[in-house]
This record gives structure tokens, sequence and C-alpha cells, in this order.
């Protein structure tokens, strides 16, 4: 356990970086259409990633053979993720967005994690995280908006339950590549495919753009999303997710809506429930139970997807 503290905490800390961003992005977007501010957080923390990266390794090459995994990665994890996020959130409640897709996320990344690695789903790691995902209802459906089963939401909510899907497949696929390049090469790569795969959905939407309402809140959003969310966070969380394991790790999303609701309250003013106090100490007692593992999962490389 002593080993891996600092990848545990590396995890917390990408989840609270993340769900702390719920709050500050909402000043941005008084400025930005969500597919401009999304393009310019990583297009924006491209020349940083790359930089640190030739800054530190010497080169920022790889395989060719790998290019296109890198392109297929860096299209459904970033471009197509960041889409559907933008599109369930526009056709469901914030409540029903934040459940189905930060819930899910981890199950299904335990659930595929043994055709990625040789990752093993113990009965530890079965029960914290279901005792973290109660807390995480606790949270989301104790607030002032329960979970909406109208049918006026179901686009919405079938796009949210997706984004869990095809959020835990992007996490493990990066996990083979990590065992060849370091997770600062595969996040850039990644990135750099999503940014150009992004590109497009932006024309049309630069002439929106009010220049003369930037203030210095809109470009400390800028700013937090660019150094934070991305360069820092996709970072961390690829070295601790690389060390501690892919199933492991998503579990540890679950912090993201407990920093979201205290930072909705604290820029925001919105009420913190008994009910979701109640959900971040149980979250927080199922994510130690895993942590709490003496035998560690082996994290390696299936050797049918080498």
């Amino acid at each position: 356990m002593k080993s891996t503290q600092v990848y545990y905490i590396g995890l917390i800390l990408v989840a609270v970086i993340w769900g702390v961003n719920f709050g500050i992005s909402r000043f941005a977007m008084e400025v930005f259409s969500p597919e401009i501010f999304v393009f310019l957080r990583f297009g924006l923390a491209l020349p940083i990633l790359f930089g640190i990266l030739k800054w530190t390794e010497g080169s920022v090459k790889v395989e060719k053979r790998d290019l296109i995994k890198l392109a297929i990665i860096g299209f459904f994890g970033v471009t197509l993720l960041e889409i559907l996020v933008m599109y369930s959130i526009k056709y469901t409640t914030l409540a029903n967005a934040s459940l189905l897709n930060v819930a899910p996320w981890p199950i299904f990344a335990a659930l595929f994690a043994s055709f990625f690695t040789k990752e093993v789903m113990t009965p530890r790691l079965v029960i914290g995280g279901l005792v973290a995902l109660v807390g995480v209802v606790l949270i989301i459906l104790g607030g002032e908006d329960g979970f909406d089963f109208s049918s006026q939401y179901m686009l919405g909510n079938m796009l949210a339950l997706a984004i869990s899907f095809i959020g835990a497949l992007y996490n493990l696929s990066c996990m083979p590549l990590m065992a060849k390049y370091s997770p600062l090469r595969v996040s850039a790569w990644c990135i750099l495919f999503g940014s150009i795969f992004l590109m497009p959905v932006t024309i049309g939407g630069w002439q929106e753009i009010q220049w003369n309402e930037f203030t210095i809140g809109v470009w400390g959003a800028i700013a937090y999303n660019v150094l934070l969310c991305t360069v820092a966070a996709f970072v961390i969380w690829n070295v601790s997710m690389n060390k501690v394991g892919a199933a492991k790790s998503n579990f540890y999303r679950y912090f993201v809506p407990a920093s979201a609701t205290v930072t909705g309250s604290f820029f925001f003013n919105e009420p913190i429930l008994i009910t979701q106090i109640i959900g971040g100490i149980v979250i927080i007692f199922g994510l130690a139970w895993i942590a709490t593992e003496r035998k560690q999962i082996p994290v390696q490389v299936s050797e049918s997807i080498k």
C-alpha cells in the first residue's frame, strides 16, 4: 500500500480537479459555446504537453503503426466523449447526466479490464466499489433535483450512459500503449488527434464569441481547464492508472460528484443537504476499503493485444 499511496492521492486530486471544473466552466460558458471551449481547452494544452514531453524525454515520436491506434483512441476518448457530454447535458437533467455519466463508468472499466490487462476482480474491489456507488447515488439524488424517468429525457439519458461505456473503454485502451510509451506521450498524442477531430465541430462558432466580454474569471476558467483539467489531470491520471490498475483507478471518479457539489455550494450558493454529506462519507469509506487491499493487482498488458 505504501508504495502506491502517492498514486491513490493523484487519482483523488484529479477527481477533485474535474469536479471543481463543473462550477468553474460556467463562467466561460457565458462567452464561449461548449464546442469552442472544449477545443480551446485541448488545443491550448497541446504545445504545453508536447513541450514537456520533448524536454523530459528528448523525443515526441511514436511508431507509425501506433498512430492509427492513437487516432482511434483520440477520436473516441476526446472528440466523441466531449461531444456526448455536451449533448447529454442538453437533452436530460443535470442529475440524470451526472448519475449515468459517473456511476456506471468504473463498473464498465472493471467488467472489461480483463480484455486489456491481466487485472483481477477481487472481492474487496467489488465490495468497495458498490459501497462507493451508494455514496454517489446519495450525493446526486440527495440534492434538490432527483432522477427523472420521463420519456422526454430518454435520449439524454442514453447519451450519458454511452459516456460511461466509451470513457471506460478509452481508459482501458490506453493501458497497452502505456506499456510501450510513457503516460505523458500517450496523453499528448491522444489529445492531438482528439483536437484535430474537434476542429470541424467548431466551424461557424468563432464569430459568435464576444471578445469584449472577457473577464478575469473567463481567463481564469480557460487557464484552469488547460493547465489543471487537461495537462496536469490527464498526465497524473494516466500515470496513476498505469501503476494502480484501470479497474481500481476508475472507482476514484466517484470523488467527482462530491467535489462538484462542494464547488456548487461555494460559487453558486447551492445547498448541501445532509443526504449528500452522508454520501460523501460513504464514498470515502468505499474507496478506502479498495485502497487498503494488501495484495496488489498486477497491471500488465494482455499478450493477445500487444
